[in-house]
């Protein structure tokens, strides 16, 4: 007699199937994530962040020149508009925004070519696969054209480790691919050489540092990493560039809004020179009336239009150079744009009643 064969078993009832958790995307795995919603989400966050920070930053600006108070504030949120107000924070806030953005692309295409390793993918890596080319290839264009000369040289590690440029790209045969690099940097030392010359004379190391390091650096920081470094390096890189954000951000919101001017004020009618006032602030407003300055050492003053005698426009102190240093005729510490504009016009004498 052969053997009967066991009954099929049953399907599953309602009751017994194991539903996914709320808010779970159903997957062909149990449990897993949908690729597309990954995507969506890390979507969301990247651009939540692109367009929040930015806002949040000029509201902070308008605070801290007002110095925390409250009418102060009103008046200066009636009086700048948010076109202004948004010129103004890409103005000065242009190269933080282009630094962040380099930094998270650098990372994230490192992490990208290494998280196959990691049981989960790091964000910086989602942000970098599902932000448009267009995109990435503006943030490093507009780090070229904000960051300081001086700094210049760190795009090229970074540009290497976004888009995962190796030396291998160069020329297959290794003999080649070395001629051409070694070549490369030749060239690059050679434009540099009377930079390099003035700073070893005036004993700045860091100029030298900066711009001799980072295209070596660039040969090395593609392609996957190892396990053992890749999974600390994931969280510690995340939050170091958020760290580093708040930290630079701090001079950035506290950036005045408005140009710093000197405002000489006298009785109409009075020509002697002890008579007259210099006002040292910033022009909230103009009308028929009178004019509004929001002075440096903190309060507003109503000045009336016809005691205005003149007004000079004054650099602050944070534009006052650092280093002696310039590679052909721009100043380290320009950036692109800057060097360019003082071509066109060139840096005027600085007023007496700005010092």
């Amino acid at each position: 007699m052969q053997p009967t064969a066991p009954p099929p078993s049953a399907p599953p009832s309602n009751a017994e199937r194991v539903e996914p958790p709320p808010g779970t995307a159903r997957t062909g795995t149990p449990g897993g994530w949908d690729p597309a919603e990954r995507r969506a989400r890390a979507s969301q966050s990247f651009w939540t962040a692109v367009v929040g920070v930015p806002a949040i930053f000029s509201v902070l600006r308008l605070g801290i020149e007002a110095g925390g108070e409250l009418q102060t504030t009103l008046l200066l949120v009636a009086n700048v508009g948010p076109v202004n107000l948004l010129a103004g924070f890409l103005t000065t806030a242009a190269r933080l925004l282009s630094t962040v953005l380099v930094a998270v692309f650098a990372l994230g295409g490192v992490l990208a070519a290494s998280g196959h390793r990691l049981t989960r993918r790091p964000l910086f890596a989602r942000w970098m696969e599902i932000t448009p080319g267009w995109f990435v290839a503006a943030s490093f264009l507009m780090a070229l054209v904000t960051w300081p000369l001086l700094y210049l040289p760190l795009l090229l590690p970074t540009v290497a480790a976004a888009f995962q440029l190796r030396p291998e790209r160069l020329h297959e045969r290794p003999a080649l691919r070395v001629l051409i690099v070694v070549a490369a940097y030749a060239g690059y030392l050679w434009l540099l050489v009377p930079t390099l010359r003035d700073a070893g004379r005036q004993g700045e190391l860091l100029p030298i540092v900066l711009l001799v390091v980072p295209p070596l650096l660039a040969l090395f920081v593609a392609g996957p990493l190892p396990r053992v470094v890749i999974q600390p390096l994931a969280p510690v890189t995340q939050l170091a560039v958020l760290v580093v954000l708040v930290w630079a951000a701090l001079p950035v919101i506290s950036t005045p809004v408005l140009p710093l001017t000197v405002t000489t004020v006298g009785e109409p009618g009075v020509t002697s020179a002890e008579a007259t006032e210099e006002i040292r602030g910033h022009v909230v407003t103009t009308d028929d009336v009178n004019m509004v300055i929001l002075q440096e050492r903190g309060g507003v003053r109503y000045v009336p239009v016809d005691q205005v005698r003149g007004q000079v426009l004054c650099p602050s102190e944070e534009e006052l150079p650092r280093y002696r240093l310039r590679i052909h005729d721009f100043h380290v510490e320009d950036s692109l744009l800057e060097g360019l504009g003082r071509r066109v016009r060139p840096v005027h004498r600085v007023d007496a009643a700005c010092r």
